[in-house]
């Protein structure tokens, strides 16, 4: 049976289709063992967390054990918040978060950021045996390299992948988080 992995994607119009090359790219380098589920948020163009928290959550209760959560974007900081509020009765292996806004203090101030504002006791929050890996890039035109550290005050205990280059759509190969995912799934 394989292991399944949920996309979630990012914000703003046409995001699904841009992330459906991320999404090719980590079905790819994973194969056959592992089924990648991308459904598609509402409203993308203009997401509330409201709306995207019940896609997330019926998402989850329909996966399988085990699952694996990847983020990229809005989507990333969007599983975040969710998982600080709910806990899911389907076990999280890992979480996989690509170039995730921060929101409030030094990071994004947007209309409405205080929807996305995340615990300061976070880490305590989240499903207790998922690592949390964090990957963002030095030349991201969209996230600034900052939100990295920001996001570290709050997951200190996170892995965290730096590259210089790929820009926001990580050069839409994310070989390199399917590598992790396997090196997390074939230790447990």
């Amino acid at each position: 049976m394989p292991k399944h992995i949920l996309f979630l994607q990012g914000a703003g119009e046409g995001a699904y289709d841009a992330d459906a090359k991320l999404v090719q790219s980590l079905s790819r380098e994973l194969g056959d063992d592992y089924k990648v589920i991308f459904p598609p948020m509402p409203h993308e163009e203009a997401p509330s967390y409201e709306a995207w928290k019940s896609a997330i959550e019926e998402a989850i209760a329909k996966a399988e054990a085990a699952l694996v959560l990847v983020g990229h974007s809005a989507g990333a900081s969007m599983l975040l918040k969710y998982l600080s509020e709910n806990k899911p009765k389907t076990e999280i292996a890992g979480m996989f978060l690509l170039a995730a806004p921060f929101w409030g203090g030094e990071g994004w101030l947007y209309p409405g950021y205080e929807a996305l504002e995340l615990p300061k006791n976070l880490e305590a929050k989240l499903p207790k045996e998922a690592p949390v890996f964090l990957y963002y890039n030095r030349d991201d035109e969209i996230v600034a390299f900052n939100h990295l550290a920001l996001y570290k005050t709050l997951l200190p205990h996170a892995t965290e992948r730096s590259r210089k280059q790929g820009g926001h759509m990580f050069g839409n190969d994310i070989g390199f988080v399917a590598e992790d995912i396997q090196k997390l799934i074939s230790a447990s």
